[in-house]
């Protein structure tokens, strides 16, 4: 396949667009990389993803930048010590403590103290985009990124090894995002309507018809067992079988939709480009758009506030239900 830049790295790219950091290095560079820089203002930086660390949340994006809540989520404070200053894209963690971040140039980040410091674990050869990192428990994890980029691990990262997800012409599809579904099942969300699924812990992958032909950007498990994925011109398949069968749910807006959560009180919240956020009410999705229309990467449930990750940075909403 003619290497191409698809518009899941445009828009990773376009994330941290107009951020100004005013800072100085923390640590020395570590493995030939210039460390993340003090941000006067890093919850403004552009943010790509986020993931819950036992109670509490831990949000990357670009920069190098990693934030983390404090004063019971009021305010959120930079990490104390990241060695890498590109766009993070991705972040697991398997408990309160052990953690891992994605990125440009083939990077996987570790953390062992909660997302305060973290160290570079491992550097993929030939330093393709990273773009998803699922963590199943501390030892299991599994590593996703451009052109079919794919890792798994066994034991919390010591050691990664190849693994094969596309097939033949899918081979070097781009993968955009990996998690679990039910009874253990993994699925990897990709380029071209592509989908794949694994029911044995990532030592076989098959590809799931889900006729869709533009990208998909992520995906998510709900409550009662059904698999979601989301991507372009608002996209969203509903699977209530493991991905046997998806169906497609109405969303009334083309944009492009990045990242979703089920809120406690179980409704669901997707957002994506322009501003778009979608919920569902009585059984029905519906689009309304946010008056700043940033392009929003991803979103997070932190009690009854919903924290919103996009190309301005944080934002905490108890408005959207």
């Amino acid at each position: 396949m003619k290497l191409k830049l698809t518009a899941s790295l445009t828009l990773l790219a376009s994330l941290a667009a107009g951020i100004v950091l005013a800072t100085s290095p923390a640590t020395p560079p570590a493995a030939g990389e210039v460390p993340a820089m003090k941000a006067r203002l890093a919850t403004r930086a552009g943010l790509v993803a986020v993931s819950k660390a036992g109670e509490t949340l831990v949000a990357v994006g670009d920069y190098g930048t990693i934030i983390r809540p404090s004063d019971a989520g009021k305010t959120w404070q930079q990490a104390a010590a990241v060695p890498v200053s590109g766009l993070l894209t991705a972040v697991s963690f398997a408990d309160a403590k052990n953690g891992w971040a994605v990125g440009h140039g083939g990077i996987i980040l570790v953390t062992r103290d909660g997302g305060d410091t973290w160290a570079i674990q491992h550097t993929v050869d030939d330093k393709p985009v990273l773009l998803g990192v699922h963590f199943t428990d501390a030892e299991h994890g599994f590593v996703v990124g451009a052109y079919g980029t794919a890792l798994q691990t066994g034991d919390g990262g010591k050691n990664w090894e190849p693994m094969q997800v596309g097939e033949g012409r899918d081979a070097d599809l781009h993968l955009n995002h990996v998690f679990s579904g039910p009874n253990g099942t993994l699925f990897t969300a990709g380029e071209s309507g592509s989908a794949f699924r694994s029911k044995d812990g990532g030592q076989h992958w098959e590809r799931l018809n889900t006729g869709a032909t533009g990208s998909l950007w992520s995906g998510l498990q709900r409550r009662n067992g059904q698999v979601l994925l989301l991507g372009m011109s608002g996209k969203v398949l509903e699977s209530a079988d493991l991905g046997d069968h998806w169906k497609v749910l109405e969303t009334a807006t083309t944009q492009a939709l990045t990242g979703g959560v089920e809120k406690p009180d179980g409704h669901l919240v997707l957002v994506g480009t322009g501003g778009a956020t979608v919920t569902d009410k009585d059984g029905q999705l519906v689009t309304t758009i946010r008056e700043d229309r940033q392009n929003l990467a991803a979103v997070a449930a932190d009690g009854g506030n919903l924290i919103l990750l996009g190309q301005n940075g944080l934002v905490q909403d108890s408005h959207t239900h």
